[in-house]
This record gives C-alpha cells, structure tokens and sequence, in this order.
C-alpha cells in the first residue's frame, strides 16, 4: 500500500515542456543505452509528476512492458557488479520507488546493476506480474553474463517487500539469492503487529486498503514470521512512526539461525538533504504513521554481528520518519555499504 508521486508539491501543468538536463551517452548494454546523469531522474529542485510518471528505458520482450535498468557507464568487459531488483509498494510505479530507495545514485560507487519494474494496476499480481519480473531477471543474468554477476539482491517498499519475501523462495531467485533488503516490508522472524502499528484512517480507525471491505482482515502477500529454510542476508529498514509502542524488537530469529550475536548499536547515520520522494496526495487522516514531507534526518542502525558464512543481518530505524519518506542519501548509501559486505 503506497503511494504515488513527488518530492515536492511542484507538480508541471499539462503544456508544460520538461528538460532533464544533459545525457552523455556512454554505452550500451542489451540494447540499453547507459546515461550520466541517469535517465528521467529528480534533481535538486524535486520530483515533477511527469517525469516519475515514465516506466522505464528498457522493455522486455515477452510481454512488452518497459522497466528501469540502470548500471555503471564506465563498465568494463568481465566487471563483477551486484544486481539488484528493486520492487516499489502498492499504489506507486517504479520510477517513484527508483527515487524512494535511490540507489540509482551509487550505480558508479559500488558497481550496481539495478532494475526497477512496474506491477500490474499499482501492485504485484502473481498472474500478471511473475513471468515478466522473472524475464527481468534472466535477461540481466544473459546480457551481464552470469559469471559477472557476484551478487543478487531483492529490495522492496512495503508491498514490494512483501512480494520479495514471497519471491525469494522460488527459481530463479532462491539459487542465486545474495540478500533481501526489506523497506518497511516486513521483518524477517516478526510478525506484522510487532512491528507494524496500524495505519489509522479517518474517525481514528485503522485504514483500510483500497478495494478491501471494512473490517477485512489484513492480507500480506507474505508473512514475515515465517523462516526461510535457506541462509541469505537480511536488512530491515523502517520509519520510528511505524514502529509499535514497543519500539523495534531486540531480538532477531532470524539474526538467532544464522547464528549471529546480540543486538548491537550500530553508527548514527545523520542526513542534512532530504530523500527525493513523499507521497503527495491529500490525505483523509494525515498522520506521522503514513509520513510527511521527504526531509532531512537521521537514522540508527543496529546489527547483529559474526553471522554464519559472512551473512548479514541488520535492523535500521529512520528517525521521526514514517511509512513514505524517501530515504535521504547518507543512510542509502550505508544500506549499500551493508549489502556489499555480505557474502
């Protein structure tokens, strides 16, 4: 359950013209082209509705659809990069969440290779949406060359959380699987209520999703609580405002089977620039729960440290942020630094 567009209310009329800056070419992967400054990307002065409206640079075969590939312009034949499929939220497309978790802008840094999808109607439909998201993933493994890519990584916002955690159990993703880098999409070993606290809705009642009838149970695409059989590592991100009254648990089960050690404090990252991306619409109930404006902050880490063969376990809680605040630069980047040391 997402959201839709801008970083700022600066939205373009209709007979607008938009310029979005200069694009040197550099190279071409699959028949992508490679641009610097990445293609249909925000800058500095916000987030216009036309510009995160676009799907993608790429289009794959089967079905026709577009999507987002981006990947380092300076690659070199036989590079190792880490791939990784970036899954937006309910409500939202892919160029929103490009910007909402926007790795795009360490592509260069940290030799990435990132694809970023539409679902089907503003969500992920396992009748519509599998085929086309696996295609996604084969095609990145041929045109990149399997033996180049040295790891793969799911992330996902939300319901693009979700649907990694159910994806990540299945060909082609469980043989190949790195990580799962969950944005407020679920805690691997927790269940929803104990990290989760209700959205409310107008009148103080909690939400209900569109399409759901009142009072209808919530239905996860997957349930968090349940442990995988197999060993990947797993990053946990949230806003504070999402959190129960209890506040982020202090033990992980999963940290416990991969046989890491207790929770620890890890750094305070603090950001003076603001994530690219709210979500804009007007809201019937506003509240810290959902978020506010994208803004500058901070955000604490915690880990669970010497994990079994080199895995990865962390937890993050961004600080006075809620469900839909675009993650500011400095704690992206930190995210990244977590996925790049995980065997």
């Amino acid at each position: 359950m997402l959201t839709s567009i801008s970083r700022t209310a600066a939205l373009l009329g209709a007979g607008a013209v938009l310029t979005f800056g200069s694009q040197a070419l550099a190279k071409e992967v699959g028949g992508v082209a490679c641009q610097t400054p990445p293609p249909f990307h925000c800058d500095v002065t916000g987030c216009a509705a036309p510009l995160i409206a676009e799907t993608g640079n790429a289009v794959e075969a089967a079905s026709g659809r577009k999507f987002f590939l981006d990947y380092p312009c300076d690659l070199k034949p036989g590079e190792k990069v880490t791939f990784v499929l970036n899954l937006h939220g309910g409500g939202s497309i892919g160029n929103w969440q490009r910007h909402y978790f926007p790795i795009v802008d360490l592509k260069e840094k940290y030799r990435l290779v990132i694809a970023s999808p539409s679902g089907s109607d503003l969500g992920w439909n396992p009748a519509k949406d599998d085929a086309y998201l696996q295609a996604i993933v084969e095609r990145v493994y041929a045109d990149f060359g399997a033996a180049n890519i040295k790891a793969f990584w799911l992330a996902g916002h939300s319901l693009g959380g979700q649907t990694s955690n159910r994806l990540l159990t299945t060909a082609p993703y469980r043989s190949r699987l790195t990580g799962w880098v969950s944005l407020s999409g679920g805690r691997l070993g927790s269940k929803r209520e104990e990290v989760r606290a209700p959205i409310p809705g107008p009148g103080g009642q909690p939400a209900t999703p569109p399409g759901v009838p009142a009072g209808a149970p919530m239905r996860l695409a997957a349930d968090a609580s349940i442990l995988p059989e197999f060993a990947f590592s797993h990053i946990y991100e949230t806003g504070e405002h999402e959190l129960t009254a209890a506040g982020l648990p202090a033990t992980s089960p999963w940290a416990q089977k991969l046989k890491c050690g207790a929770q620890t404090l890890g750094p305070k990252i603090i950001d003076t620039q603001a994530g690219y991306v709210s979500d804009s619409r007007v809201q019937a109930n506003p509240n810290p729960i959902w978020g506010g404006k994208a803004r500058p902050g901070a955000a604490q880490v915690y880990l669970y440290p010497t994990c079994a063969d080199g895995k990865v376990v962390a937890d993050i809680v961004r600080l006075d942020k809620g469900h839909t605040e675009g993650l500011e630069p400095h704690i992206t980047e930190e995210i990244v630094k977590l996925m790049m040391v995980a065997k």
